[in-house]
């Protein structure tokens, strides 16, 4: 299809539920304030696990979302994406009584789908046998109900399938709506992702791999700490991140509020290994110069990166390293920041939940921090925005993201 036919997406509507807030004013309040959602873990015994801290969500009550019969039968990934997508829904004041409902559909990522269903039965199956094992066990752990239960709880009629792609699935499922609506093929999306890994199966088997902060237990507020020397490890949060994606088309026929334009999205992959970066960064940097030629746009332009920035040592290095490759000098004078120092990874909601952050920071003129950087590696020497937000007129900002199977994912999104 010729570049001139494609249609112009733009963002309408936000939604998040996590550790920092149930909303998004709450949740970008917090992140405005350098405030951390880190704290001890509360809901399973780790006092056998190296670490003992995550961003955990408190208090969140599902029925206030569905039905509570429904929501006892599906997980909590499931729940924080309903909640998202009807906040995100509520906040476009998109009625879809009154649309195509074959027009409008929904990608909700995740990448890891209902752990908490699965280690729930798991115990069911080897302590009281086979027979005792759910009925709603299969539909409940399954990577694609989130957004199956977003289409029938919204009556979305149009596109709908989940995104796997590990840390890059929120990502990627923005992308891949964002390609949908480009091409003519919807009028509205939802698009995010959703995780909610924070029990004792998941948590475990991230220790074994000696993938999280064990240092900073003591201090929970200061263990994650993007770019910083001192950085050990990730930390675990969870929730879910939605955004309302349409055409231009449509949402000024409707008169909608439009916080911002979605661009360009990039994908590549490092095809190196099931879990580290590939050293040189090259699919990495790819994957920006993509995302920078798919939207017509030069490196010097940019303002903002949201990096993807875990508080790992070879993420956050190559990261730097990729960078400085696709933006030369102006790397400097850019702002880039890891709200991941305050919220945690949230693994296959990241993308969607850091994109959110991104919209309001091309719409309100702040810039989020980077917090606990307080000292800097030699290696990684770009304006990380560290510890308090910054203000800047920010008119194109890139939202990236990585994930294990060397998945690389990033969003364009400018000022409209």
């Amino acid at each position: 299809m010729e570049t001139s036919s494609l249609k112009r997406v733009v963002v309408t509507g936000l939604g998040t539920v996590n550790a920092l807030g149930h909303n998004v004013e709450d949740y970008w309040s917090a992140l405005l304030a350098g405030k951390s959602g880190i704290r001890s873990v509360t809901r399973f015994d780790v006092s056998d696990l190296p670490t003992k801290i995550a961003s955990e969500i408190v208090d969140f009550d599902p029925s206030k979302f569905m039905d509570a019969k429904e929501a006892s039968r599906t997980d909590p990934y499931v729940h924080y994406a309903v909640a998202a997508s009807k906040m995100a829904t509520e906040d476009a004041r998109l009625v879809l009584d009154n649309e195509d409902s074959e027009r409008c559909g929904a990608v909700i990522g995740t990448g890891i789908g209902g752990m908490t269903h699965i280690q729930d039965q798991s115990f069911v199956l080897f302590s009281k046998g086979p027979r005792r094992v759910s009925p709603f066990m299969i539909p409940s752990t399954i990577c694609n109900i989130a957004s199956g239960t977003v289409a029938i709880e919204l009556g979305l009629r149009g596109p709908n399938f989940g995104v796997v792609s590990a840390c890059a699935s929120g990502a990627h499922a923005i992308g891949e709506a964002f390609n949908l609506l480009r091409l003519g093929q919807a009028d509205v999306m939802l698009a995010g992702g959703s995780e909610a890994a924070i029990q004792t199966l998941a948590f475990s088997g991230f220790c074994s791999m000696k993938a999280m902060s064990t240092h900073f237990n003591d201090c929970p507020e200061k263990a994650s700490r993007p770019f910083d020397a001192l950085r050990d490890g990730f930390i675990m949060g969870e929730g879910s991140g939605v955004l309302v994606l349409e055409t231009l088309e449509h949402a000024q026929k409707r008169g909608a509020k439009i916080y911002c334009e979605l661009c360009s999205y990039s994908a590549t992959c490092d095809a190196f290994h099931v879990t580290r970066p590939e050293p040189s960064g090259r699919s990495m940097i790819a994957c920006y110069r993509n995302v920078l030629k798919n939207a017509g746009i030069a490196a010097s332009d940019v303002d903002y990166i949201n990096a993807h920035g875990t508080s790992t040592h070879y993420n956050d290095l190559l990261e730097t390293t990729a960078i400085k490759q696709v933006f030369g000098d102006h790397a400097y004078n850019m702002n880039v920041s890891s709200i991941k120092s305050m919220l945690g990874h949230l693994l296959g909601a990241a993308g969607a939940v850091e994109a959110i952050a991104v919209v309001k920071t091309i719409t309100t003129g702040w810039i989020p921090p980077t917090i606990n950087y307080e000292n800097p590696d030699p290696e990684c020497d770009l304006n990380y925005t560290p510890n308090k937000a910054v203000q800047r007129d920010v008119k194109v900002a890139i939202s990236n993201n990585l994930g294990f199977g060397g998945q690389n994912g990033a969003l364009l999104f400018k000022k409209f």
